[in-house]
């Protein structure tokens, strides 16, 4: 029976990730269509290579918008977190929860 309930409950918080992923993802896109002009069908199959280049060029490209991207990519992941991640619950450190971080 616990064991049951154990896979139970790994495939359901599997779906719930998978679901917020695939939201999360349709929702960065949406952003990026709300002030740009793309293709969305070029982008839906990620990044663009140049063919005129070889691999490492292009890698070396890859990891220099990936570390562009991570500042924006923050706040933009900051956004969707009240929808993402469950709430947090209180660890009986006090009322109003005075004792965490402040972010």
């Amino acid at each position: 029976m616990l064991v049951d309930q154990l896979c139970y409950l790994g495939t359901t918080l599997r779906d719930r990730v998978r679901d917020a992923l695939h939201i999360r993802v349709k929702r960065a896109m949406a952003v990026v269509c709300s002030g740009f002009s793309y293709d969305m069908e070029v982008v839906s199959h990620g990044f663009v290579t140049d063919i005129s280049k070889i691999d490492t060029e292009n890698e070396e490209r890859l990891h220099a918008l990936i570390d562009d991207a991570e500042v924006p990519g923050e706040r933009l992941a900051k956004l969707f977190e009240p929808e993402v991640l469950p709430p947090e619950t209180s660890s009986g450190t006090g009322e109003g929860g005075e004792d965490r971080d402040a972010d």
